[in-house]
């Protein structure tokens, strides 16, 4: 097709798209409301319960508790139609429906004899939806169900998600006509997408670039390995990949069938970069770009851009300078770039590992890193990718979601399940997304630096540990070739901030966003003013008090209590300056300012409630070899902490065992008489202020005798099976991370 053509076929779908937006989405809003207005949350008529205060009740009780609370009601003007008694002093009072509820409620809650007063209100069933294949869907669930679960339910009592809202994704294209998919243009949410792959061969479409994402397939057979584009490929069927992250992302839901979405509101951008044998930067990074609204030449401009970006691939490599660059365009315009960390077990793989995204690893049902993800400190936070338990039979905990029979091209629409099982981090990224399109609906104030943090912010419940004794703790990789292919109990330090947590991260969406503006010229010694007023609370609330306060020492400022401070300008050196702000709802946020002799600059991050900085431990060395039986002494340093001591652990226990090596309170580690399995061990030290602050270590322990050189014989000595089976295990590792499959699901059997 000639790039005029192109770009009109593009323009006119966008055009049909556009103008089918608005019904569409009236549509999926009126199904998914629980009640029609806010004044549904009261009954028909208004009604306040009342509890009287025990020794009010007991002064009285030769008289009836009802004329007890009609008396309280009489003396404060409440004009009651009716009053039913709920307990001993518990009432139920109807009132006259030309009563302010307000007043009446304020009236009654400052009469001594009264212990509370509050509003009956409705209350409803959680938001579950109807789609059949939802039971199936434990990742969405509660904890109660899988303690790794995101809890969507309770978050969608707060959001469904907006129809103002875009999360595009980055894949092998979409099936537009699968049935819990659909075009915008068919009461579906898919928009009209791209197709960015340059290779017709590659693309498996029969051209190269169009307006057209539809998943053409990415198999690869014998012939093609026979070409010289795909000799180093392998032989694989069509994954429907890019189908399978979008209804995971927001498949249609509430709807009665097939399984549901994180998200049911907002819209899907389908952009296509995989196609056989994975996909090039030269397209991968002019699609981020156009994701998110940035001009790409020879390419009509996106209508839609993407407030969230969903990567579900990756390489064995550094963050280059080119991902950089566009990764810190994208976010600059506010949009998140969500990415799996990867499926190697080692370091996490690049984008993943670019600064500003989103990486996502994964865990198990139970919480536990999954043998197959990456990990280390670039994970910003994990969530289900799926494991089997099991290695025979029904995979136990497959993420289910939408795919295709077809083994080449589309067949019968189908879904996943315990047979055609689905893991991987490529499925926790998606629902990691779909969590920051609620976030982004739900506060609109948030840029992509607030939305990450409070993402992370909800999901601070601590990571569990495994009740299997020899379950180990996960360890930082040391490098490409240090590989933690089995289950082992997360860190913060390697796993992230904690379990994504919707419900979690919808509460923190929904603070207001503190913000800091000056004015005046900064010359030491002099004034300044800083301002708060361009902090904002989330539609419908509104910001009600200011606070600023001085957390780490000294520095001179004249009003506390209000939008507008004046700010001495220090000679020299430097002070933090806090502006707490609330809402009408009383909901906190809170930003830090440096305040010097030049400027004035806000600390990246959000401002912890107590204290300039969080609490952070550092533990040297952090490798080290010992022989059994050796020693080795551990330090460990405690920043922004009253109480800099630590509790020293080694694989999760307290002080250790014979079996992996004890270490005493000041951090001497004595080694096991026997090396374990595995021969590595992490040795922890948690802050004893902050049990969620902690660092860790590697001991690789070795045996006396794996120092001495055996000669070889020619006889059946035993051994040698052993140590080939060792080299072949290091061999397939580094072949494995040679290349990666950005569609390949982890082997089956992983932990």
């Amino acid at each position: 097709m000639h790039l005029r053509s192109q770009t009109l076929a593009f323009v006119a779908a966008a055009l049909a798209a556009a103008a089918l937006t608005t019904v569409a989405a009236a549509q999926e809003l009126d199904a998914s409301r629980k009640h029609s207005s806010p004044s549904a949350d009261f009954g028909p008529e208004p009604r306040v319960i009342v509890k009287l205060r025990a020794d009010d009740a007991a002064r009285v009780r030769v008289q009836a508790s009802r004329d007890t609370v009609e008396s309280v009601a009489s003396r404060n003007g409440v004009k009651a139609k009716r009053i039913a008694q709920l307990g001993k002093t518990l009432h139920v009072m109807e009132i006259e429906p030309d009563q302010s509820l307000e007043s009446t409620l304020t009236r009654l809650q400052a009469d001594s004899a009264v212990e509370y007063a509050e509003l009956d209100r409705r209350r409803y069933l959680h938001a579950v939806p109807d789609d059949l294949l939802y039971a199936q869907q434990w990742y969405l669930q509660g904890t109660s169900v899988a303690p790794s679960a995101i809890d969507a339910e309770h978050a969608w009592d707060i959001t469904t998600g907006t129809d103002d809202v875009v999360v595009a994704f980055l894949d092998t294209g979409v099936l537009y006509d699968h049935p819990d998919l659909q075009s915008a243009g068919v009461g579906g949410r898919l928009l009209p997408g791209y197709d960015f792959i340059s290779s017709a061969i590659a693309s498996n479409d029969g051209d190269g670039r169009d307006a057209d994402a539809t998943d053409a397939g990415d198999w690869i057979n014998s012939s093609d390995r026979q070409t010289p584009a795909f000799a180093g490929c392998r032989t694989t069927s069509s994954s429907w990949h890019g189908t399978r992250v979008a209804a995971l992302i927001g498949a249609r839901s509430n709807n009665g069938t097939g399984m549901t979405g994180v998200t049911w509101q907002p819209w899907l951008l389908p952009i296509r970069v995989i196609g056989k044998c994975g996909g090039l930067d030269s397209d991968i990074l002019p699609a981020m770009l156009w994701a998110a609204g940035i001009h790409v030449d020879g390419i009509a401009d996106n209508p839609y851009p993407a407030k969230v970006l969903n990567i579900s691939f990756g390489a064995s490599t550094s963050c280059s300078a080119a991902y950089a660059d566009v990764i810190g365009q994208i976010t600059a315009r506010g949009t998140v770039v969500v990415v799996s960390a990867g499926n190697e077990g080692g370091p996490v793989d690049s984008p993943a590992n670019c600064a500003g995204v989103l990486a996502v690893g994964g865990v198990r049902h139970v919480g536990t890193k999954v043998g197959y993800s990456s990990l280390g400190p670039e994970v910003g936070v994990s969530a289900p990718a799926g494991n089997c338990v099991n290695t025979t039979g029904a995979c136990l905990f497959s993420i289910i979601t939408a795919t295709n029979q077809g083994a080449t091209t589309p067949t019968v629409h189908t879904y996943t399940d315990q047979l055609n099982f689905n893991v991987g981090t490529s499925f926790s990224a998606p629902i990691v997304a779909g969590i920051a399109g609620l976030m982004a609906s739900a506060n609109s104030n948030l840029d992509t630096p607030r939305l990450i943090e409070r993402l992370q912010e909800g999901a601070t419940k601590p990571f569990p540990v495994s009740s299997d004794s020899s379950v180990p703790q996960c360890h930082v990789p040391i490098g490409p070739n240090d590989v933690q292919a089995a289950e082992c109990n997360c860190t913060t330090a390697t796993c992230g901030a904690g379990m994504a947590n919707a419900k979690g991260a919808l509460e923190a969406a929904l603070r207001p966003v503190a913000d800091v503006t000056t004015s005046g010229v900064f010359t030491p010694g002099g004034s300044i003013e800083l301002s708060g007023l361009a902090s904002v609370a989330v539609a419908g609330r509104s910001v009600v008090a200011y606070h600023w306060s001085l957390p780490c020492g000294s520095g001179n400022f004249t009003a506390a209590d209000s939008a507008i401070t004046a700010v001495a300008v220090p000679s020299a050196g430097s002070f933090t300056l806090r502006l707490a702000v609330t809402d009408d709802a009383g909901r906190v946020d809170r930003a830090d300012v440096v305040v010097t002799p030049t400027g004035a600059t806000r600390s990246p991050g959000t401002a912890p409630a107590d204290g300039c900085a969080a609490i952070k431990v550092t533990v040297s060395p952090v490798t080290s070899s010992v022989q059994t039986h050796a020693m080795q002494t551990f330090t460990a340093t405690v920043a922004n902490a009253a109480d800099t001591t630590v509790t020293w652990q080694v694989n999760g226990v307290v002080g250790g065992s014979a079996t992996v090596g004890t270490i005493t309170a000041t951090g001497l580690y004595t080694a096991p008489a026997s090396v374990p399995s595995p021969a590595t061990v992490t040795v922890s030290a948690v802050s004893n202020q902050d049990a969620t602050r902690s660092d860790s270590a590697s001991v690789t322990i070795s045996s006396v005798l794996d120092n001495v050189v055996v000669p070889t014989t020619s006889g059946d000595g035993g051994g040698g099976a052993i140590d080939t089976a060792a080299l072949l295990a290091l061999l397939v590792a580094a072949l494995g991370r040679r290349k990666r499959d950005p569609a390949a699901a982890p082997k089956r059997g992983c932990r």
